[in-house]
């Protein structure tokens, strides 16, 4: 199971990952460079956390995701509003919300989204 908690520089090289893969390691090693400033040593040490907690892979030198970007913001959206709001969706949407005012277009969306998600519907 994979641990959906990312510190601030994790979360920044994983987003090079997933922007990148299948990337070889070497590849993101002057990628990690390049842009955050890291030495190999960093980059291979972080790879290594990240693999061992099941978000990547790292496999005859080429780094792919086993959790995609779209997949881990999910999970790690559904943790918050449970540890946050109690799991509570109208909770987190009202606090969310916070007296502001939906576009017809957002508010058109909600309802598409909530008719697609809506258990009992086909």
């Amino acid at each position: 199971m994979a641990d959906y908690h990312l510190a601030e520089t994790e979360a920044k090289f994983a987003e090079l990952i997933w922007a990148s893969e299948p990337i070889p390691s070497r590849e993101l090693v002057k990628l990690s460079e390049k842009e955050l400033g890291w030495k190999s040593t960093t980059t291979y040490t972080v790879l290594r956390r990240l693999c061992d907690r099941g978000l990547f892979r790292n496999e005859q030198s080429v780094v792919t995701s086993l959790v995609s970007r779209a997949e881990f913001q999910a999970k790690r959206s559904r943790r918050f509003v449970e540890d946050t709001f109690g799991g509570s969706l109208p909770g987190f949407l009202a606090a969310f919300m916070g007296g502001e005012r939906l576009t017809r277009a957002q508010a058109d969306e909600i309802r598409r989204l909530i008719e697609e998600y809506e258990e009992g519907e086909p």
